[in-house]
């Protein structure tokens, strides 16, 4: 069953274009990674599949119907990012209690014992946390709810090395013992890659790639070796990226559409093969620059 789709999706604000036509479907009880760099339209997408905003054109469907003030959508789904608004009144204990009483699947034992975990005062106002305290606090609330579709925007925001591993914990057990729809959106895939199941690359508005975590690593092959011997293999092919390895030598990151016996044919030719991080495809798929940072340096024209 298919939890989201998205068809034909655009968002403008004012004269700038942030999501492009974009389609896509989701379905049930996946744990999909979110990324893109900063300004993809991440957040945009998120706010539009939880009901928040209007499309400018194109259809979204949650749980087979428009998100935008639908009870069905709000009482099933939970977003977290690091712009929440929970009432300033409200106790860090009574906001739990509160939350408890609108979702219907919370899990009340789960909330308390992350609470006293993070050493949480029950007495304290979410106003006067620290960042990152507040986004501890948000990921109570995104577990504990147990929605069918629970999205994280960002979720580690100002969060310490160790609180981010607990997080990341948190939440892969949670979801393996109550399956359910997550979404996490992050610029830094590395750290989230491990507890995924699929990613969703976006660029420029669009969807690059989306696929199984298992299968995005196995995307690219980088290739290193004699500049000519890598051109006469690369030709018509996807490169990726490319940056010097040294006096007429390159590194060249390509798409692993190759058969084994052409894999094979190019270790005779000298060339030295070596696997793609999932997260160096994402950051070379969404690179204006093929060299990356490095073309910067290597510009003809003097500074």
């Amino acid at each position: 069953m298919n939890i989201i789709e998205c068809k034909d999706l655009t968002k403008m604000y004012g004269r700038q274009q942030v999501l492009d036509q974009l389609s896509l479907t989701i379905n049930e009880n996946k744990m999909t990674g979110l990324v893109g760099r900063n300004g993809a339209g991440k957040t945009t997408l998120l706010k539009l599949i939880s009901g928040f905003i209007h499309p400018t054109s194109g259809d979204v469907k949650v749980f087979s119907e428009n998100p935008f003030n639908s009870l069905r959508v709000s009482a099933n789904s939970i977003f977290i990012d690091d712009q929440m608004s929970l009432p300033p009144a409200l106790t860090l204990k009574e906001t739990l209690e509160e939350a408890g009483r609108f979702y219907e699947k919370w899990d009340e034992e789960l909330a308390d014992g992350l609470f006293d975990y993070f050493s949480f005062n029950p007495n304290a106002h979410y106003g006067n946390l620290s960042k990152g305290m507040k986004s501890t606090f948000n990921m109570i609330l995104g577990l504990a709810s147990r929605c069918a579709l629970t999205i994280f925007d960002e979720p580690t925001t100002g969060m310490d090395t160790a609180v981010r591993k607990d997080f990341y914990r948190a939440l892969l057990k949670d979801y393996l013992a109550h399956p359910r729809t997550i979404i996490v959106s992050s610029h830094h895939l590395s750290e989230i890659e491990d507890v995924l199941e699929d990613v969703l690359l976006i660029n420029d508005g669009k969807v690059r790639l989306h696929l199984p975590v298992s299968d995005l690593k196995e995307w690219a092959v980088g290739l290193t070796g004699k500049i000519s011997s890598i051109s006469a293999w690369t030709e018509n092919k996807e490169v990726i990226h490319e940056k010097e390895a040294g006096p007429g030598r390159t590194f060249t990151a390509v798409k692993n559409d190759f058969s084994e016996e052409e894999l094979q044919k190019m270790k005779l030719d000298g060339i030295k093969l070596s696997p793609v991080s999932a997260s160096d495809v994402c950051v070379y798929l969404t690179s204006r620059h093929k060299g990356g940072i490095d073309d910067v340096f290597n510009r003809n024209e003097p500074f």
